[in-house]
């Protein structure tokens, strides 16, 4: 794969890497060996954000979290996300990647739900001497609300935008944003995203970050605001993950709209 000096940031949806519908965290071993074997070819600089499945979820939404702030809910949330976050990194090091877990709790501030402020200087030197870093949907702390659930889907874009990204794959279990006819609208920009909106659905399972609707919609803000170009794809048909990280447009490709 490339050797890039370039910045690529893959998201590993929560539904692809855990069984998402486990009343209690179970990771989809065999997928997360696969994926990382996928990744492990790649050789530019490269982020993973990883979803919280069934890790993170479920006790989210047992504590209300998405409506206010429990300390010991966020507690034990954030410890069942560590655990997935633990077998990601594993994962990834058995191919030889030098995965390092970075947790959002530790270094993120939001102000009522969203980002403002996360600590960059340290993913910049992790890049810079060739560690890869991993970081995931968490619990963070809240200037305004005291706590509340950071999704990975939030933390993709922020990071794109900071970092000065390439490229963003978020790899989920649809093969991309479906349009009326079932089927992966092929490219969504600001201006046709009102067309295939209502199509776009929420998760079937437990999901208090906005599901398939949230995820386009942080990319799309995105597009807004920067020039970088966004791919949601399906990470759980073999060799997605490394077409994605050989530079190959697969799925749905989130853009600026043309002239922007």
């Amino acid at each position: 794969m490339n050797d890039s000096s370039e910045l690529v940031i893959l998201k590993l949806g929560g539904s692809v890497i855990t069984d998402k519908s486990a009343a209690d965290g179970v990771v989809r071993k065999a997928e997360l060996l696969r994926i990382a074997r996928e990744i492990s070819g790649y050789r530019g600089k490269l982020i993973v954000v990883h979803g919280a499945g069934s890790f993170g979820h479920t006790y989210a939404k047992k504590y209300g979290l998405d409506r206010k702030f429990d300390p010991e809910g966020g507690r034990i949330t954030h410890e069942s996300v560590k655990k997935l976050s633990i077998a990601v990194v594993e994962a990834l090091t058995h191919f030889g990647i030098r995965a390092v877990a970075v947790h959002p709790l530790g270094c993120t501030v939001c102000k009522n739900g969203r980002i403002e402020s996360l600590y960059l200087d340290n993913l910049k030197l992790m890049l810079e001497n060739g560690f890869v870093p991993v970081l995931h949907g968490d619990v963070v702390m809240d200037s305004e609300l005291g706590g509340c659930v950071l999704s990975g889907d939030q933390i993709l874009p922020y990071l794109a935008k900071a970092l000065q990204a390439s490229r963003l794959g978020l790899g989920s279990a649809a093969e991309g944003v479906l349009g009326k006819d079932g089927k992966a609208v092929l490219e969504l920009t600001p201006s046709n995203f009102e067309e295939v909106r209502g199509y776009i659905g929420a998760s079937e399972d437990t999901d208090v970050t906005g599901g398939m609707l949230g995820k386009v919609w942080e990319l799309l803000n995105l597009c807004k605001t920067s020039c970088i170009t966004s791919h949601i794809f399906n990470a759980g048909k073999a060799d997605n993950v490394q077409r994605f990280l050989e530079g190959e447009a697969i799925g749905t490709r989130i853009s600026p709209d043309k002239g922007n």
